[in-house]
């Protein structure tokens, strides 16, 4: 039996964070957090880019074309998106984690969610380095996971 399982190793890897400005207070912890794992596990800094978009929408629009470029190993999507008073959170969050989906399926590189959708800003604060850990830094994991097995083992 064959069994795979990607390494965390960073080591020559490129990586592109595409980060919501829309709650950019929450961004810029996910950021730091994804930051902190890929130098941690050997990505050298000129191998982090960022790019900042107006909102968590147009991740979508970002990451598709960062996985046609194939200038990086995985793409990491960044953001907050909070409830309002309105129904549109629930429209906007659903439609950004499918189109992450969408975009992964696409085969070209490994596209990974560090979304943050939150009943309200304490949660939000809670899942980017507060008391719920970081969700930016859990997302540049899975990503150093993915990028290895992507080279490796599929």
């Amino acid at each position: 039996m064959k069994t795979y399982q990607g390494k965390l190793i960073g080591k020559g890897k490129r990586f592109t964070l595409v980060v919501s400005r829309f709650n950019d207070f929450i961004g810029k912890r996910l950021v730091e957090g994804a930051v902190d794992v890929l130098v941690r596990h050997g990505v050298e800094e000129n191998g982090i880019e960022v790019i900042w978009v107006p909102g968590s929408l147009e991740i979508l629009y970002v990451a598709n074309k960062m996985t046609k470029k194939k200038k990086c190993d995985a793409v990491i999507c960044l953001g907050a998106i909070i409830k309002g008073e309105t129904s549109h959170f629930d429209f906007l969050a659903s439609q950004v984690i499918k189109g992450i989906s969408q975009i992964s399926l696409s085969g070209n590189l490994p596209v990974v969610s560090g979304i943050i959708t939150a009943d309200s800003l304490e949660q939000a604060i809670q899942r980017a380095g507060a008391k719920e850990g970081n969700k930016g830094a859990q997302a540049a994991l899975a990503a150093l996971e993915m990028a290895d097995l992507n080279e490796t083992a599929i």
